[in-house]
C-alpha cells in the first residue's frame, strides 16, 4: 500500500488517480467525523464531498503530506461547523427505547431479540437518536468506536487526544446513555 504521502505528491504531480486513492482511504472516516457532527445522512454525504473537494482544491497548501488524514479530518470538522453556522441546526431530542434494551447493546450492534429486520433498523435508528443528543466530544468518540469500528490509533489521529482520553470519554458516554435510558423507561 502506498503512503499517504506519496500519494499526495503523486496527485500534485498530475496522477489523479492518486487522489482516488486517498478518497477511498478516507471516506469512512470522514462520515464518521460529519455523522457524530451533524447526523443527517444526506447532509453527511454532502459535507463529506465538500470536505474531499476542498481538501483536492487545497492540496497545495499541504506542507507535510505524510499528515493527509488528519489536515482532511480537520476540513471536514470546518465544513461542518460552516454548515452549522449556515442552518442554526438544533440538537435531537430523546426517542424512548424499550425497556429490554441497554445502550451499551445497541453500540456494540448485537441483534435484537426480534428476527424482524424492520424493527432492528428502528432500534438502532432511536439508538443513533440518543447518541445524537450526547455532547458533541462524546458523540465523535462513540460513532467513531462503536459505528465505524475504529481502533484507538485511529480515532487518536482524527480526535487529536491520547487513549487514555478516548477512554474516559467513551465511559461517560455509555454512563449518559445509560441515565437516559433510565429516566425514558420509568
Amino acid at each position: 500500500m502506498e503512503p499517504d504521502g506519496d500519494l499526495v505528491r503523486a496527485t500534485l504531480g498530475g496522477r489523479r488517480e492518486a487522489y482516488e486513492e486517498l478518497v477511498r482511504r478516507y471516506s469512512a472516516r470522514l462520515f464518521g467525523i460529519c455523522w457524530s457532527r451533524i447526523g443527517r445522512h444526506e447532509t453527511v454525504a454532502d459535507l463529506v464531498q465538500e470536505a474531499l473537494l476542498r481538501g483536492f482544491r487545497s492540496l497545495s497548501t499541504l506542507t507535510e503530506p505524510e499528515k493527509f488524514g488528519s489536515w482532511l479530518c480537520g476540513i471536514a470538522v470546518r465544513a461542518c461547523l460552516d454548515w452549522l453556522k449556515d442552518r442554526e441546526q438544533g440538537q435531537v431530542s430523546f426517542t424512548a427505547l424499550g425497556p429490554d434494551a441497554a445502550p451499551d447493546d445497541f453500540l456494540r450492534g448485537q441483534p435484537s431479540s426480534s428476527s424482524d429486520g424492520l424493527e432492528d433498523r428502528e432500534r438502532r435508528d432511536r439508538i443513533l437518536a440518543e447518541v445524537q443528543g450526547l455532547p458533541e466530544i462524546f458523540r465523535e468518540a462513540v460513532m467513531l468506536f462503536y459505528f465505524e469500528n475504529r481502533s484507538y490509533v485511529q480515532m487518536q489521529a482524527v480526535l487529536g487526544i491520547g487513549p487514555q482520553a478516548i477512554n474516559a470519554r467513551l465511559s461517560k458516554a455509555r454512563t449518559l446513555l445509560r441515565e437516559r435510558l433510565k429516566s425514558v423507561t420509568r
